[in-house]
């Protein structure tokens, strides 16, 4: 089998498609740069099936990186037969390829490994043969120094055939299958723990058992962290008596004497070996899919808060709320920089409103203020109350925004580095004004796990996470796009081609010599090669530049088509773009050349008639319920306006306006059946809910958008 059919297997395309892919990934092009501008040699794949080819080849290369290894370690054993060659060759299961593998595995010596020392091999054979009677007085013929007795011998005898049905791949295959289909996850409360305080948020799990194929990813990573936590135990089983039946079924042959010897050696074969490994498999493998799905969910959510809507270029007043140690107000201005900073203190203890008051007014004044942005932390709605309230002398919007993460980027090597003369708390509040302005720009600083809006994205396989995480950064910085001379060091090495050390040097280069003027410049970069420019260019805007193309999605290699597009019209560059009346005269075959398709050149046509269009929605104003102040102001029945603030596989959690947000159960979104959570909501979009239970011991809310 080649890659390219090991992938057509597992993808929706066809061989050019994946073929062209796999060309162009070879040749150190990106995902977005393929997505976006090889249309027509990919035959119009997307991001998701381009990085899913590029996974599968790597998996591809994994498994034969893995055959090769295994068929070296039996060759140098001097054990490869050519059929067991064309076994391993021809198998694209790694299990299988493991199964093949494991009689030749190097492992501690093994009780059939003294055995066989001690020359027992013959008689388990006779054994397995089950063609003879009176078995005691055969194994009376293999007694030596070390085996002083017929039972002795027997049980060596035994030793070596529970290795062997250990190492069947028929029975092994079909045990495991039965796992998969029949397996109990089964956990029981560790009695010394039962009754810690810790212990109490797994109570559901003290006693607790459910099929492991249907157990929702987030129930069963629930009760590995209980078990990793020490307060529960945790077991995968099948019923025993079935699995030990089956052995017994393909492996006895007759009813003679043997058959007694081996029904005891399939038991302990069961229980010593296969059971142990089999349950450990079958465990990974849910642990796997359950990992998956976290990491799927925690992807979404990420993807959605990044392409949150932004307000833009804006002056903004930031607030980080506290009550003791004050509120810290910075204020930025459209770029993002920090202007001025102070702390105000308008509530308990020092309940100093009034000059609060006279602060917030005199800053919004001073730096003309547009909007107000209000981290959703401690006493985050009794300052919104404070703001609103003030007498301002012109508009000005106020955002409650998600701190989430904000505390990290403060403390981080980045903040230090935008900040040395700041303190966290300053540089907090700069983060919470900027992520109003652009969500993204900002958000790309802080490491995806601390933004928290996955589910148990501590406890899932921390590689594929990130992997999965950088994926969606990418994917959104690059549908976006970034203005090359406003965009932060984090923001620029996620753009196509270009890396972290390659955005030091940008940053470096536009220090020294100024705004960019035109995209032609970044080859002046150090170390910025054809290479990265060609994957980069199209994803960096400059606005206001020397060419109006360097403001669009258009490549670079593209120009002299849109300016052959403008002449043939009479028309210079500038007078084309944005102009639909005269696009729509154009026609796009007469444009096609060998590097540029059909598709190329209606991408292109799109992209002239609203160059540089960011596909994100506005920003726009909430309010939640004046009235809702802290859970002891919820009541069931009560419908409130709310925030969707995280996403998982089994609901959704709406803020309310409170410091606890409230769940809305897969079941609650809508009437009827829901698979999806994201069919219904999407990450910050405003929603009615109505008040179902508060639970005030425990600071939960279930709520309800059927009603």
């Amino acid at each position: 089998m080649t890659n390219i059919q090991f992938i057509q297997n597992q993808v929706t395309a066809a061989p050019k498609s994946i073929e062209a892919t796999l060309k162009l990934l070879s040749e150190d092009c990106t995902i977005p740069f393929i997505s976006r501008y090889r249309k027509d040699q990919t035959g119009n794949l997307d991001e998701v099936v381009i990085e899913n080819i590029a996974k599968l080849s790597k998996q591809f290369d994994e498994i034969q990186k893995r055959k090769d290894s295994v068929l070296k370690a039996i060759e140098e054993q001097g054990q490869l037969t050519s059929e067991l060659k064309s076994k391993i060759e021809n198998s694209f299961d790694l299990q299988e390829i493991e199964d093949l593998y494991l009689p030749f595995k190097k492992k501690k010596k093994t009780r059939a490994d003294v055995a066989r020392e001690n020359g027992l091999e013959p008689l388990a054979k006779i054994i397995m043969a089950q063609n003879s009677d009176d078995i005691e007085f055969i194994a009376s013929k293999y007694l030596n120094g070390k085996v002083p007795n017929e039972d002795e011998a027997l049980q060596g005898a035994r030793d070596i055939i529970a290795e062997w049905i250990n190492e069947n791949i028929y029975i092994r295959k079909n045990l495991r299958r039965m796992f998969q289909r029949k397996a109990m996850v089964e956990t029981k409360v560790v009695k010394t723990k039962k009754d810690d305080e810790a212990a109490q948020k797994f109570s559901q799990y003290f006693d607790w058992a459910e099929p492991i194929s249907k157990a929702p990813s987030h129930r069963l990573l629930a009760m590995l962290r209980a078990e990793a936590e020490g307060f529960v135990k945790l077991n995968v089983e099948i019923e025993k008596e079935e699995a030990i039946e089956f052995i017994e079924n393909n492996t006895i042959k007759n009813n003679r004497e043997t058959a007694d010897q081996l029904r005891l050696a399939i038991k302990d074969s069961y229980k010593r070996l296969l059971e142990p490994a089999i349950s450990n498999e079958t465990l990974q493998e849910a642990k796997a899919k359950a990992d998956a799905k976290a990491i799927e969910v925690f992807a979404g959510n990420l993807g959605q808060l990044l392409l949150a809507p932004p307000l833009g270029e804006k002056r903004i007043l930031a607030i980080d709320p506290g009550y003791r140690s004050g509120c810290k107000a910075v204020c930025l201005d459209e770029k993002g920089d920090l202007l001025y900073n102070e702390t105000i203190y308008p509530h308990q203890p020092q309940n100093e409103t009034a000059m609060a008051i006279k602060k917030i007014k005199s800053m919004v004044n001073a730096y003309n203020i547009e909007a107000i942005s209000i981290g959703n932390g401690t006493a985050s709605r009794e300052t919104e109350f404070f703001i609103k309230k003030i007498a301002f002398d012109k508009p000005v919007q106020v955002f409650v925004v998600s701190e989430a993460g904000a505390s990290v980027y403060s403390a981080s090597k980045i903040a230090r580095d935008e900040f040395p003369n700041f303190d966290v708390t300053v540089r907090g509040s700069v983060s919470i004004g900027r992520r109003l302005s652009d969500p993204l720009a900002e958000l790309v600083k802080i490491d995806a796990k601390s933004i928290g809006v996955g589910q148990y994205q501590h406890d899932v396989d921390q590689t594929k996470l990130k992997e999965e995480l950088d994926t969606v950064v990418v994917r959104c910085v690059n549908s976006v796009g970034i203005n090359i001379n406003t965009a932060s060091k984090s923001l620029l090495s996620y753009v196509s081609g270009i890396g972290e050390k390659m955005a030091e040097n940008i940053v470096a280069f536009r220090s020294e010599n100024g705004p960019f003027e035109d995209r032609k410049q970044l080859k002046k970069v150090p170390r910025l090669g054809d290479k990265a420019y060609q994957q980069a260019a199209a994803f960096i805007r400059i606005k206001d530049g020397k060419n109006p193309l360097d403001n669009s999605a258009v490549h670079p290699e593209a120009y002299p088509i849109v300016e052959k597009m403008a002449k043939d019209l009479g028309l210079k560059t500038a007078e084309l773009i944005g102009k639909k009346d005269k696009i729509s005269l154009i026609k796009p075959e007469t444009y096609v050349t060998s590097e540029i398709g059909i598709l190329g050149i209606k991408d292109i046509l799109k992209e002239l008639e609203k160059p540089g269009l960011d596909p994100r929605k506005a920003a726009k104003v909430f309010e939640f319920d004046a009235n809702v102040k802290t859970i002891k102001d919820v009541r069931s029945g009560m419908i409130l306006p709310g925030i969707v603030n995280n996403i998982t596989a089994f609901g959704c959690f709406v803020d309310i306006g409170i410091k606890e947000s409230g769940l809305v159960h897969i079941s609650q979104l809508k009437e009827g059946f829901v698979s999806d959570v994201n069919e219904v909501v999407k990450l910050h979009q405003h929603v009615q809910v109505k008040v179902v239970e508060v639970d005030e011991e425990r600071k939960r809310i279930q709520l309800t958008m059927v009603f």
